[in-house]
């Protein structure tokens, strides 16, 4: 026992420092949109897991991640932002007075986004996390849409419709995908805890979780506001990736993107929400192809635009229908797995010699 823990804690070092190469190289040598691409596949990690945490690990049905991630993302903006850019942005409207000169670290700023959206979540969910179902679903995406519309209207603090630009791009790959890794080791020591028995135990039967002495409404709202915060970090570094942002980029179309990663993924499953998250933003980025004219030579093919979704559609409804577990299921990787194959394999060696 004590020799397989030694195995895997240098497995899981060595895993690490591959990582670390492989971020390294890919810094260095690829190109600007390749980057951009795995940039954005760190942050739906994040989005995913964050998400699997409420919908997959704790049973519940929200719909409102978009607006969590709206307030990360403006949060982050108005900290970091410069007093000049502000003043160049806030050109119709003037700036709230307290936000006009302020300017924080990015790191701080994370996790004041992180701790905001967990904080909203706290208020949203104290009226709403006594539904069930389709009536929870309908009820955190109706506050999703008024988080938005509140921004849209907010002109002195948010600019309202005209969004933010020139957020300063302070992330890099090390920055996504070191928090991203962060992320992961953290949901998994929550999913191991007994934190993360009681959500399980939530999702399974909650009657029976009711009978265990379990509080039900507390650790329902406990797991809303860790979603809802790492909703808010990855939103924020949504923010600072494209560096302009405005409110109908959080529509429920953000929200259906985040719900895909962790469908295909596999509700219930760390492992499936970063498999699908980069999975499905790759996907995404290649299938543009088919939103954009197609010269033959001879003809010109038109592009569709909005096709994209349409085709993620299918292949939600597809995994829905035919693999309903998604590419995981509940399933996670661990590598007592891999120590076993590797106690198979010297087993066979010895026998074949």
């Amino acid at each position: 026992m004590i020799k397989n823990k030694k195995i895997k804690y240098m497995l899981t070092f060595g895993t690490l420092l591959l990582a670390a190469l492989m971020i390294f190289l890919a810094d260095n040598y690829l190109d600007d949109y390749s980057i951009r691409i795995l940039n954005l596949s760190a942050i739906y990690v994040i989005l995913g897991i964050s998400l699997n945490l409420i919908n997959g690990f704790t049973g519940l049905f929200s719909l409102g991640h978009a607006g969590f991630m709206a307030i990360g993302a403006y949060t982050v903006a108005l900290l970091t932002m410069s007093p000049s850019t502000k003043e160049m942005n806030f050109y119709m409207y003037s700036i709230w007075e307290p936000l006009a000169n302020i300017q924080l670290p990015l790191f701080i700023s994370l996790i004041i986004a992180g701790v905001l959206a967990a904080f909203v979540a706290l208020l949203i969910g104290l009226p709403t996390l006594r539904l069930r179902g389709d009536y929870l679903a309908i009820a955190t995406l109706g506050f999703g849409e008024i988080i938005r519309v509140i921004f849209t209207n907010t002109t002195t603090i948010t600019n309202g419709a005209l969004g933010l630009k020139g957020i300063p791009m302070q992330t890099n790959l090390w920055w996504n995908w070191g928090l991203a890794i962060l992320v992961i080791f953290i949901m998994k020591n929550i999913i191991n805890s007994s934190f993360g028995k009681a959500f399980k135990a939530i999702r399974d039967d909650e009657i029976a979780a009711e009978a265990m002495g379990i509080n039900i409404f507390k650790y329902k709202v406990l797991s809303f506001m860790i979603g809802a915060f790492f909703a808010g970090v990855g939103g924020a570094l949504l923010a600072i990736l494209i560096t302009t942002i405005n409110p109908i980029m959080f529509r429920f179309l953000l929200t259906f993107q985040v719900l895909m990663i962790v469908v295909i993924g596999g509700l219930g499953s760390i492992t499936g929400s970063v498999i699908s998250g980069v999975l499905i933003t790759v996907m995404m980025e290649a299938l543009r192809v088919v939103e954009q004219p197609l010269n033959l030579g001879f003809m010109v093919i038109p592009g569709i635009p909005g096709m994209r979704m349409v085709i993620f559609s299918i292949m939600l409804l597809a995994v829905i229908l035919f693999y309903r577990k998604g590419i995981m299921g509940t399933k996670e990787f661990n590598w007592d797995w891999v120590i076993r194959k590797l106690h198979l394999a010297k087993e066979e060696d010895r026998n074949a010699k």
